[in-house]
């Protein structure tokens, strides 16, 4: 089946094999003798030997739901020895749809092997992005190789903000929150922050573009430094955050910035007042209490006399 090759910078793996991935072209790891044994994508005819960044920093295959794609990984062994390897894609998401060709593959010295492998897209796959990660091993190390595996169809880009909370952390302040890709697009956010309070704005930052990308599904908590929130004031914090494609998402949270001198003072300020309510209403009550009585005393007299006539 055909496929085809994109030069494209966005792109990730799943969370769950986020910490195999290699920034270069590629993947490396170090053999005992000090020389390095490569993963990479096995370069385009004509391209360089062994595999460089001039050829292609991960894979690329895009293709509708029920097809079979196809391409190669290029295992190239610089060392004085063989080294046998074990590839494949993990064994979770779109990491199920790939199978190699072969799942272990025995490199001689100085040699570079090329091992085909397919990915079968499932006839019930959502259209949009679903990132893999090719896997080889060997010699006791591992690497990865980035699938960026595109599902053709309606593509629907989709966020949203949640969970937003400010914390006080001394003098200043963070603003936590969570993005969550809720389309089928491979989304790189940007964020704008607005916060106004009781005396005015108190926050503002345009949109900028953050430093993460956000594959479909992904819950991805994220944090925003505010260091010099107001000392007392009363704020309602917005994060506006968009992407490509008209993905965008808004929320909220409200911060009471009170310091601690004041908070201090409140309690010492509330048992004031409630002494000096209580001897307000004593003072009403005795008050009360000797009102009534001169009242009553002419009264009493007045009995008396009329008992005695």
């Amino acid at each position: 089946m055909p496929f085809r090759t994109h030069a494209v910078i966005t792109g990730a793996a799943l969370a769950i094999t986020g910490t195999l991935l290699s920034q270069s072209a590629g993947a490396y790891a170090v053999s005992p003798d000090g020389a390095r044994w490569a993963a990479a994508p096995a370069p385009a005819p004509g391209g360089s030997a062994p595999p460089s960044a001039r050829d292609r920093p991960y894979f690329y295959l895009e293709g509708a739901p029920g097809t079979v794609l196809k391409d190669r990984l290029a295992l190239t062994n610089p060392t004085g020895s063989a080294v046998t390897f074990r590839v494949g894609g993990v064994p979770a998401g779109p990491g199920r749809w790939i199978a190699t060709a072969s799942k272990e593959v025995r490199v001689p010295p100085r040699t570079r092997a090329d091992v085909p492998f397919t990915v079968t897209v499932p006839g019930d796959a959502a259209p949009g992005d679903h990132p893999a990660v090719l896997v080889a091993e060997g010699d006791g190390r591992k690497a990865a190789v980035r699938v960026h595996l595109r599902v053709t169809g309606p593509a629907l880009a989709a966020l949203s903000v949640e969970d937003v909370a400010v914390e006080r952390r001394g003098s200043a302040a963070v603003i936590r929150y969570v993005l969550v890709n809720r389309g089928n697009t491979t989304l790189t956010p940007r964020l704008a922050v607005h916060a106004d309070g009781l005396f005015g704005p108190a926050l503002r930052r345009a949109a900028r573009a953050l430093t993460v990308t956000l594959p479909p599904g992904r819950r991805m908590p994220l944090t925003e430094p505010w260091p010099d929130p107001p000392a007392l004031d009363s704020v309602d914090v917005r994060l506006t955050v968009t992407a490509g494609g008209g993905a965008r998402g808004t929320a909220g949270a409200t911060y009471t910035a009170v310091p601690w001198g004041a908070a201090a003072l409140l309690p010492a300020g509330l048992v004031a007042g409630a002494a000096v309510w209580r001897v307000r209403r004593r003072g009403r009550v005795g008050g009360s209490r000797t009102a009534a009585s001169q009242a009553a005393a002419p009264q009493a007299v007045a009995s008396r006399v009329e008992a005695d006539a």
